[in-house]
């Protein structure tokens, strides 16, 4: 079974303190996604070196050097143009997922490249809105219903929303 649990934190504290305890529960970075718009420049990730890429493509997939915070330790970060929403940074496997052809295409976008993650179509619309509005959507990697439980507990324990759980193989599962 390969799934992704998938949340979102309304603050950069609630999100860190997602990270920090999927980390104490057994998850490894690698396992560990979170995207969020990049609006002020300032979040406290990693320093981006970002080029004036075209739309859909990453514009700076290194960092120069982490700031500090939980979320800079993840694996992959860097910075993405998702068209019609602009830039975002993303850590972890989403990086990846949303830096390849759906993101890029005019009618994927960010939705596009979170129906390829598994996530139906009516979930990504929503996910993509709460992003507009400057929320984090945080996935964490699962193995197996263990996994899958213990993430979901960490999730509605740091109070995040729109909890939702998807596979390629297999429908959504809310709680």
């Amino acid at each position: 079974m390969s799934k992704s649990v998938f949340c979102i934190a309304t603050t950069q504290g609630q999100a860190e303190k997602i990270v920090r305890n999927l980390q104490a529960n057994g998850f490894a970075d690698s396992e560990i996604s979170v995207l969020l718009p990049e609006t002020s420049g300032t979040h406290d990730i990693g320093h981006i070196k970002a080029s004036k890429a075209p739309e859909g493509a990453v514009t700076g997939a290194t960092t120069g050097g982490v700031a500090g915070g939980v979320l800079g330790l993840l694996a992959g970060i860097g910075a993405l143009a998702i068209p019609g929403l602009g830039p975002f940074i993303a850590a972890g496997p989403i990086m990846a997922a949303l830096s390849g052809a759906a993101v890029g295409a005019s009618a994927g976008g960010l939705v596009g490249g979170l129906i390829g993650l598994g996530i139906p179509e009516i979930e990504a619309k929503k996910y993509e809105e709460k992003l507009k509005k400057g929320n984090y959507l945080i996935s964490a990697h699962v193995n197996d219903n263990d996994q899958e439980e213990r993430a979901k507990r960490i999730f509605k324990d740091a109070e995040a929303e729109d909890i939702t759980s998807a596979s390629e193989s297999s429908a959504p599962q809310h709680s």
